[in-house]
């Protein structure tokens, strides 16, 4: 069910979003026009559970995830006190029982969000139209319910949605495929057809009169058949595609056979899976930037004394770090300041790094005053990976208390494995890399010459769970209409895990 929107903003709501606006600016921060409007709890979780936007394409997992956020909100377990969508204009939700000094604090770090997505990078090949973009796939999912009835349509996108992560996240940035060269611009080539297509494939020079004796019809349509059956063969028993490919679900829209309304929302899940990648990519770094502005907005210019406790309070709940997960906003928030200190003092480069004096160390300031370009310099052309990769160091690692965790099958719980450095930047890499998925590539789609889908698992030391791998080739299955196999390591031996549409079986590969 959709929710109106436009609203008007209550005028002392709409002269903070002015005034905030207006500090943003005079820091450098550059966005597209940014609309707020207020809802109410059950609406801002509707738009949560949406992914932010007020209409989407109707399946069940929306309004089980509806059903979880209210609960949540009404147990007191979780609060969202604000939403904002990457789009042109940018269209942000606040929660009309904030109050004012919350508000405040939203407003600032909406600002901070709206212009990491116009600048950062990762963000660039998004669709900045993708409100009506949603708009739009909502009506044409509808269409198909109305033809083919719910159910049918809804098995298909829970089938589409178990693989909407099988994409390549970079692909919008890498030109995967060589583009053929142009042939050169030749008049003559391209107007003067050759010998052979004057007088047609397989005719040899004949005179008119010696025509049907040289070139017998029969023997030219007869050769014409045989090189299409071989031709027609050849295909049959090629492999593709040439290359490994990591985007499974264009595979699927290249090559499975699938009704026309099938295909349309399989490629509706596909843009909308591309449309939301950057956001699981700068997950750390967009919070952290957005933090980073509204701490430094709200302590200069946006309390009042009687704000000041309640700030603290919600801030500080906010960046609380748990030995149970990693909070984005912490992480980003503080290494973005790491980074300002270090520029500002001159603490990178060459004489930096070979410095082995701690005390000189210490008290290294060479005012160079280069932080704050320099951090707009990293939200510009960063992702979580290599954000962490370039800027995370030892001395912050240390600084932060960070340690690598592991499982202790002893005592059945995760347990502190390692405060070194290399092994917790290791770890946090690891987790960032395709956001712990793993990678999964169509190495054939016609395994033993048969049309049946082979895929391989990029083994990384880390095993695939069996529950939902076995669930995934169920989906594919259903898909590629025929056997499907995924070939992967399994209890530390490379094995292939088959499913036929009725049974999954595993098959050791012997090397």
């Amino acid at each position: 069910m959709a929710v109106t929107t436009h609203r008007a903003l209550p005028a002392e709501i709409a002269e903070i979003q002015h005034r905030m606006e207006e500090i943003a600016a005079s820091y450098g921060l550059d966005f597209f026009e940014t609309i707020f409007e207020m809802l109410d709890y059950e609406e801002l979780s509707m738009f949560a559970a949406y992914g932010g936007f007020p209409i989407r394409y109707p399946h069940w997992r929306f309004g089980a995830e509806y059903d979880e956020l209210l609960k949540s909100y009404s147990y007191g377990l979780s609060k969202i006190y604000e939403m904002v969508i990457n789009t042109d204009p940018c269209y942000a939700y606040l929660l009309s029982a904030n109050a004012i000094g919350d508000q405040k604090l939203v407003i600032a770090h909406v600002y901070g969000h709206c212009d990491f997505f116009k600048n950062n990078a990762w963000f660039a090949p998004t669709n900045r139209k993708m409100l009506d973009q949603m708009a739009n796939h909502a009506a044409r999912v509808n269409r198909y319910i109305d033809r083919h009835g719910y159910e049918p349509v809804e098995r298909f996108i829970d089938a589409c949605l178990s693989i909407d992560n099988l994409i390549d996240p970079y692909s919008p940035h890498i030109q995967r495929k060589a583009t053929p060269k142009h042939e050169r611009s030749d008049a003559k080539k391209s107007k003067d057809p050759t010998d052979e297509e004057k007088r047609g494939k397989g005719r040899f020079r004949a005179k008119e009169y010696m025509e049907s004796f040289i070139n017998p019809p029969d023997v030219l349509e007869r050769e014409q058949r045989l090189a299409e059956e071989k031709k027609e063969s050849m295909a049959a028993t090629s492999s593709f595609p040439e290359k490994p490919q990591r985007d499974v679900l264009q595979f699927l829209l290249d090559h499975a056979p699938l009704e026309q309304w099938q295909h349309d929302v399989l490629a509706i899940i596909r843009d909308e899976a591309y449309y939301f990648a950057p956001q699981g990519q700068t997950k750390i770094m967009n919070e952290g930037w957005a933090s980073y502005w509204h701490s430094t907005i709200m302590t200069r210019h946006g309390l009042t004394d009687a704000e000041i406790i309640d700030y603290a309070d919600h801030h500080s709940g906010t960046m609380a770090m748990s030995p149970q997960r990693l909070n984005p906003y912490k992480i980003g928030i503080e290494l973005f300041r790491d980074i300002e200190e270090r520029w500002n003092k001159g603490q990178f480069g060459d004489e930096w790094e070979n410095c082995d004096n701690m005390d000189e160390k210490k008290n290294w300031d060479k005012e160079l005053g280069l932080g704050r370009d320099k951090i707009f310099e990293v939200r510009q052309i960063h992702n979580d990976l290599t954000f962490i990769d370039t800027f995370l160091n030892a001395e912050f690692c240390r600084r932060h208390k960070m340690f690598a965790f592991a499982y202790n099958d002893r005592s059945g719980d995760y347990e502190i494995a390692s405060r070194e450095f290399d092994e917790i930047k290791k770890q946090l890499l690891t987790s960032l890399t395709n956001h712990g998925r793993p990678f999964i590539y169509v190495i054939d789609g016609n395994h033993r010459n048969r049309g049946e889908l082979y895929l391989k698992h990029e083994y990384q030391g880390i095993e695939l769970k069996q529950d939902y791998a076995n669930a995934t080739l169920v989906n594919l299955q259903q898909l590629w209409n025929r056997p499907v196999h995924l070939e992967s390591v399994i209890d530390d031996e490379l094995s292939t895990i088959s499913y036929d549409g009725h049974t999954h079986s595993v098959k050791r590969i012997e090397k």
